[in-house]
């Protein structure tokens, strides 16, 4: 094993262990550094001796490839963070990456429903069978709580707190936080925990501990959950596109609109920064600019 293959295991180890970082981070990281890798053997240059004119080299290279903003700030966020582990631990005397600005990409607009296209789907579960409860309980808790399709499928029941009506969420890189949830979601939660789950329960026993089952009574996964909430959109007749993060979208989107603060929103949605939050800002500046048109005396003819 060569010395870069050691220090990129070391580099992952270190991700793992003391970042607490996803698998899906720590794979992409990892093709990312093999991916530097490649370029500096065809460009014979050697790890340690990577300097600017050579990084431009390699931007350029990514440009021509017609990667999207958000990947290549991806592959050099990843490289800066390498470098400046391989800077720590005294292989490197400085992090030649920090000379590179990172491209910012263009943050789209969230999709999201409006509250009354949601309707529909709340009265779509037959809540008198074991997998329509289930179902009904999955939607409410959604949208209700916002949280991701990834923390949603790994809630255990032990995680359901009906006193204090709050759930514990297992986030990005294992940070925990609570999350409430409302009435709607509680009353879906109770039946299908007292009863649909009970059924499905009892068809397998493999998943005990986690909350939402698939019809085998195994873990329902994140793909599950997608073709679940598919099956809704037919069912409650309606034409429009869905997917988990859309019900998040409208979450912290009505949230907003209805006067919640961002520092509050950011929070609930578990996000590390509140520029992550403030994408859904323009909605409200929509909404206040309408007020605004609709409602002041001087702002049309």
């Amino acid at each position: 094993m060569n010395q870069w293959e050691v220090h990129k295991q070391l580099f992952l180890e270190y991700l793992q262990i003391e970042k607490n970082a996803s698998p899906l981070t720590v794979e992409n990281y990892k093709k990312d550094v093999e991916g530097f890798a490649r370029f500096l053997e065809a460009e014979a240059v050697a790890f340690n001796e990577v300097d600017y004119p050579a990084i431009r080299v390699y931007l350029s290279q990514l440009h021509q490839a017609q990667l999207s903003r958000k990947t290549i700030s991806r592959k050099l966020s990843c490289m800066r963070s390498f470098y400046r582990f391989l800077e720590r631990e005294g292989i490197i005397t400085s992090n030649p990456f920090l000379t590179v600005t990172l491209p910012k990409g263009d943050k789209p607009i969230p999709e999201f429903f409006y509250e009354e296209e949601l309707k529909p789907l709340f009265l779509a579960s037959d809540i008198t069978h074991p997998l329509g409860q289930r179902n009904q309980a999955l939607i409410e808790i959604l949208y209700g709580t916002g949280i991701r399709v990834s923390e949603c499928t790994s809630i255990e029941c032990a995680d359901i707190d009906f006193s204090l009506t709050t759930v514990l969420v297992h986030g990005k890189g294992r940070k925990e936080r609570y999350v409430p949830f409302g009435t709607f979601a509680g009353e879906a939660l109770r039946r299908y925990m007292e009863d649909g789950r009970q059924q499905l329960l009892s068809r397998s026993g493999a998943a005990a501990d986690r909350l939402f089952l698939n019809s085998k009574g195994g873990a329902l996964t994140a793909r599950g959950v997608r073709m679940i909430l598919d099956k809704l959109v037919k069912e409650a007749a309606l034409t429009v596109d869905i997917h988990p993060h859309k019900l998040r979208h409208s979450f912290a989107t009505h949230l907003l609109n209805n006067g919640a603060d961002l520092r509050s929103v950011q929070e609930l949605l578990g996000h590390e920064h509140l520029s992550s939050t403030q994408i859904y800002t323009h909605v409200t500046k929509d909404r206040l600019r309408n007020v605004y048109m609709n409602s002041h005396p001087r702002a049309n003819k």
